[in-house]
């Protein structure tokens, strides 16, 4: 089920309060179910268990995670809202196809913020984030080449949100958790092509930043993000045309059990 303890969350009587301070109660209350269902729609979209162009039909989708129809709808407006997801007169709700135009602005946005931030990373690289990112490498390169295409995608946008982290500004940081989810949508297909070339390139990028050359760390990533969009488009043009963007994945993919 989606719907337990890890979806509870601890209010208190203020950001200051202590359990010993007087008058303090700490009160448990489920996450809306609204939320919980819009946030499990928006990672099955984004794994691909929902593909795009696929007619989402609510009953179905409330049979799906057990849930009445209600939050469903919810959800489907807030996702539309979004551009997760298009609403159709007459017809229903199908997950967005993204345009090309769409996805060439998102990650020339992506390019720009990460170069900035894998250059300001190698200005004073940590040690332990430094071990940290080496640790990602190793563990990325293992689950691709194993073949668990989630987890890989998982580890990849940890380690570059931690590059993010490193750079120490704040802004940078807060634009890339805009475009995190999408980047990761627009990636998770490319995946299994980029494969071990991908994870070559983050240990040359994560060298860079442990040399503290901050000109070699923002071009490395540039051609990183460059490479992806490439990757992305071959994709695309390859799918066939009645498809759309809607490609199959060549890899097993390891889907994680619902807590």
């Amino acid at each position: 089920m989606f719907f337990g303890k890890d979806l509870m969350t601890t209010i208190s009587a203020g950001p200051d309060s202590t359990s010993d301070s007087p008058g303090v109660r700490h009160v448990k209350r489920p996450t809306p179910l609204r939320e919980s269902v819009y946030e499990a729609l928006t990672e099955m979209i984004i794994d691909g268990t929902l593909e795009r162009g696929r007619h989402l039909v609510e009953v179905e989708l409330a049979g799906m995670l057990g849930v009445s129809r209600q939050p469903v709808r919810e959800a489907l407006q807030r996702l539309n809202n979004e551009g997760w997801v298009d609403l159709r007169p007459g017809f229903g709700a199908m997950v967005h196809v993204p345009a090309e135009d769409e996805v060439d602005q998102l990650l020339a946005a992506r390019a720009a913020l990460e170069s900035e931030s894998a250059r300001l990373a190698a200005r004073n690289p940590d040690k332990d984030a430094v071990a940290k990112l080496k640790d990602l490498c190793k563990i990325g390169a293992s689950l691709q080449e194993s073949g668990d295409i989630d987890g890989a995608v998982r580890t990849n946008g940890e380690l570059h949100g931690l590059i993010t982290e490193m750079s120490g500004n704040r802004f940078l940081v807060d634009f890339a958790g805009q475009v995190d989810r999408r980047v990761r949508w627009y990636y998770t297909p490319v995946a299994p092509v980029r494969g071990a070339a991908s994870w070559r390139e983050h240990s040359r990028l994560v060298k860079a930043i442990s040399d503290g050359d901050e000109d070699k760390a923002a071009q490395i990533m540039r051609e990183h993000t460059e490479h992806t969009r490439k990757a992305y488009h071959d994709l695309r043009s390859a799918a066939a045309p009645e498809e759309g963007l809607v490609i199959e994945k060549k890899t097993t993919r390891r889907r994680r059990s619902a807590e």
